[in-house]
């Protein structure tokens, strides 16, 4: 579920990325942000025929250098409007009433856990086969490098530029009532890797679905490209792209979709089942710290789990109450 989520986020994403390269020629162009979204899906619709993990490994060495290079291009961007006359006036003061800011304190933390909770698929990973250490340990540090690296750049400079004007999609401020405030290649550039990176990506986060709907439908006893597998691997796979495409074209609320995936998958996966199956797994004496740490923790995020929830569903609501269904922001 976590994972299909990121696939609604990640198709979103790209159709905004499609949008913002649109833009660059058409400054006052007809078309809406939800036909981007069904072009991205159509391109994942194709992608998603892959079949399995393995024959995405090169995808993925090539999806980390794409995260790398769209990173560095936002950073260095957003250092050069921060720098320049045509730079937006910075404000760094916080929006709304009181109410507003609470519940966005609790939105970001859904946010962040998201955020951070991309390495769960390789996490998970590692404890299907031993040794950990030997198959994924030096995986996963690289991939919290990566993700600290780049998430730190672009958040530090970006919001240093652009204030709390900063967009959901950063790569949106680059863009200042269609006049590029960066040269027009530099971002076509930029969200050619993004959007290319993020095929790959939907992908990857598509195959834990995939292997749930092949477990059900596919026969393990015909062979992998006979018709009796491909037919029910190419309708099943087509329709989680559509139900997926269609999501994000109804709900193009990026910040939004990444709360709710935060509150609702990432938080109970990364913070409170670890402990809880901790403690029922190694049987910690009640009198230890490292039992009533564990507790502690689990109690702490699970609360922490619910208020952020109520603040992602509020948040989607006060903006399906402005924007409306396949709004085009």
């Amino acid at each position: 579920m976590v994972c299909y989520g990121s696939v609604i986020a990640l198709t979103l994403l790209g159709g905004q990325c499609m949008k913002a390269i649109y833009l660059l020629s058409q400054p006052n162009g007809s078309m809406k942000l939800y036909e981007f979204v069904i072009i991205f899906g159509f391109l994942m619709l194709v992608l998603a025929q892959i079949p399995s993990f393995h024959s995405l490994r090169h995808i993925n060495l090539i999806s980390l250098f794409l995260c790398l290079a769209y990173s560095a291009c936002a950073a260095a961007a957003s250092i050069y409007i921060g720098n320049s006359s045509k730079g937006p006036t910075k404000d760094y003061g916080l929006k709304g009433d009181a109410e507003s800011q609470i519940f966005g304190i609790f939105n970001a933390i859904a946010i962040i856990a998201t955020t951070y909770g991309n390495g769960i698929i390789p996490e998970i990973q590692a404890t299907i086969a031993p040794p950990v250490k030997g198959k994924m340990f030096k995986g996963l540090c690289v991939c919290y490098t990566v993700l600290i690296i780049t998430f730190f750049t672009v958040a530090i400079t970006g919001y240093w530029a652009f204030g709390n004007h900063s967009e959901g999609l950063l790569l949106s401020n680059f863009l200042d009532d269609g006049n590029p405030l960066v040269p027009k290649w530099f971002i076509l550039m930029t969200n050619l890797f993004t959007i290319l990176q993020l095929s790959a990506v939907g992908v990857v986060y598509l195959q834990p679905t995939n292997e749930v709907l092949e477990r059900t439908f596919a026969d393990p006893k015909s062979k992998e490209l006979s018709a009796r597998n491909v037919i029910p691997r190419v309708v099943s796979r087509s329709l989680s792209v559509v139900i997926a495409t269609t999501v994000a074209a109804m709900l193009p609320f990026f910040g939004d979709i990444n709360a709710v995936i935060g509150a609702f998958g990432f938080m109970p996966l990364d913070f409170i089942l670890p402990v809880i199956f901790f403690n029922l797994t190694f049987k910690p004496s009640k009198r230890s710290l490292v039992f009533w740490l564990n507790v502690s923790i689990a109690v702490v995020f699970s609360a922490l789990a619910i208020i952020a929830a109520i603040a992602a569903v509020r948040q989607i609501v006060l903006d399906a109450k402005t924007y409306r269904l396949f709004a085009n922001v």
